[in-house]
């Protein structure tokens, strides 16, 4: 083979390849802000609790965190075409930085409260970005496969993150805890400066900045919407689980965060590929149907080994579902479109963690919370009921 063929050949050849430098890198530092994040995630409500916050407070807390990222994503979406993915994402972690040190010195839960916002600012333009970055560094024929690798970072740091911070909020002061969360977020800024950001044509940015009030794409909100009934489960399990197993005195609440990262695991080598070959529906009823099995068993938890097996059906479920949710929302979107796509599944993501915090509180309160794993399951049997009505229906349209 002569050379300029030789050359040729090993271009394409990396075209199609998914680990490179920069999507190393990306996930890398996701990995860290997550594992960051992850480590806050169950010590948030025991630190309401130690500012003498109940169940109400805990849920209004850890949701407006979610509620104030969903409400910076749609103009993320838009940022990422006009001020490029650098700008955003490296924003997003300095904010992200900052709200999570000032936990550290949260006297109140006014004040903490007031963090949270914060932190969901800095969390809705880092997780956009990371996300639209990572989409930016995959080929195309391999969407599914790439997200599916993608994912494994932030399974990764939920697999220690929830233990670790458990862990560590039962020997250090939350004053250290919060100090350490931070240091992550850096860690992650640090190396997101090292990326080879792609840059933005001119031509996108036009495009998308003469739109006045766009809010969403509209190709990602059929798996969007399917996505919030799913994640109001995890609104329900990250705020009020290990509450819940102290109430019944049954251990081992680290030991399922880490069960269900590990399923989380497992399902990213295969749901990906799955989804590139087969497409949706070979991934989001059985992925739903094992989330409907979690939380029917949490809703009955009569021991630790119950909880053990709802932690790896959850994982299995969710690790099957959400990859592939996410690539089916990019995947028909114009190409100056991506970021929008993106933002609108992680709007709509968020708005499901927060709706499910802040009900399942109120739930949890005036019911009790094992109510909130039964409210669960029926949230995501809406689900499936409306991904069949989705699916007849293109069926029909494809048929006309």
């Amino acid at each position: 083979m002569s050379e300029p063929l030789r050359k040729e050949a090993s271009q394409l050849e990396g075209a199609d390849r998914i680990w490179t430098r920069d999507f190393i890198l990306i996930c890398l530092a996701n990995f860290f802000v997550f594992l960051g994040f992850q480590m806050t995630l169950p010590t948030i409500p025991l630190f309401v609790e130690h500012l003498g916050g109940n169940d109400q407070l805990i849920g209004f807390v850890v949701g407006i965190f979610t509620f104030s990222s969903l409400l910076i994503r749609p103009y993320v979406g838009q940022a990422l075409e006009t001020r490029g993915r650098k700008f955003v994402y490296l924003t997003g972690l300095f904010v992200f930085v900052i709200s999570i040190s000032a936990y550290s010195f949260a006297g109140s839960i006014l004040f903490l409260f007031l963090m949270r916002i914060v932190q969901g600012l800095g969390w809705g333009f880092s997780t956009t970005a990371s996300g639209t970055i990572a989409t930016d560094f995959i080929p195309p024929s391999k969407r599914g496969e790439g997200m599916g690798y993608y994912g494994l970072s932030g399974n990764l740091a939920l697999a220690f993150g929830p233990s670790l911070g458990l862990t560590l909020a039962g020997s250090l002061t939350f004053f250290q805890l919060f100090l350490i969360c931070a240091a992550l977020g850096l860690t992650a800024f640090l190396l997101s400066s090292k990326i080879r950001y792609k840059k933005v044509e001119p031509h996108h940015a036009v495009k998308t900045s003469t739109k006045k009030f766009d809010l969403y794409e509209k190709s990602a909100l059929p798996p969007s919407v399917l996505m919030f009934f799913i994640t109001v489960t995890f609104g329900g399990i990250a705020s009020f689980l290990p509450l819940y197993t102290a109430e019944k005195e049954i251990s081992g609440i680290q030991i399922y965060f880490f069960l269900y990262a590990l399923a989380l695991l497992i399902t990213r080598t295969f749901a990906g590929k799955l989804y590139d070959r087969r497409g949706h529906t070979a991934t989001f009823i059985p992925g739903a149907i094992l989330i409907v099995g979690a939380m029917t068993l949490l809703a009955w938890l009569p021991n630790t080994g119950v909880l053990y097996i709802a932690a790896i059906l959850y994982g299995l479920g969710f690790g099957t579902i959400q990859p592939a949710l996410q690539a089916w929302s990019v995947e028909e979107s114009p190409q100056n479109r991506k970021g929008m796509a993106t933002a609108t599944f992680y709007s709509f993501f968020d708005l499901g963690i927060g709706v499910g915090a802040m009900f399942f509180g109120q739930i949890g309160h005036l019911l009790g919370y094992s109510s909130i794993y039964i409210t669960s399951a029926i949230s995501v049997v809406i689900a499936i009921l409306i991904y069949l009505f989705l699916l007849m229906r293109g069926r029909a349209a494809g048929a006309a």
